[in-house]
């Protein structure tokens, strides 16, 4: 029950290296069909429509700056809740936007983990 701290951990770093310093689509691999993504007050179901709505996001350059992460199981499936606040920056701002993020893991019955819930809040 101890190393739900390290998948979180381990999830989150993967997260946003990959969706600040690589192609966005590649996150389409931690969506399942199931999956549903709330950014903002957008409510978006399955891989494909996760995927448009995190690639079409009007910046180019973005820098998530990690400041907390707490993280709990969620089931007696091994789900993990996973939530974390920050501040980002996005293209040439120089002043960093607060946000809060929500993800629900569950494992994929092959040693692994997918996000099942993603919620995203700018925190104004």
């Amino acid at each position: 029950m101890g190393d739900f701290n390290a998948i979180a951990q381990q999830f989150t770093e993967f997260y946003y290296n990959t969706f600040d310093q690589q192609d966005r689509k590649n996150l389409a691999a931690l969506y399942r069909d199931n999956s549903m993504l709330t950014f903002e007050t957008s409510a978006i179901q399955g891989v494909a429509g996760i995927t448009e709505k995190l690639t079409s996001l009007p910046f180019k350059k973005v820098a998530h700056k990690v400041s907390t992460l707490d993280a709990q199981p969620s089931n007696e499936s091994g789900g993990i809740l996973v939530m974390v606040t920050g501040a980002l920056l996005v293209d040439e701002e120089q002043r960093p936007m607060n946000y809060t993020q929500v993800f629900q893991l569950l494992p994929d019955g092959a040693g692994s983990y997918f996000v099942f819930n993603d919620a995203f809040r700018l925190i104004y």
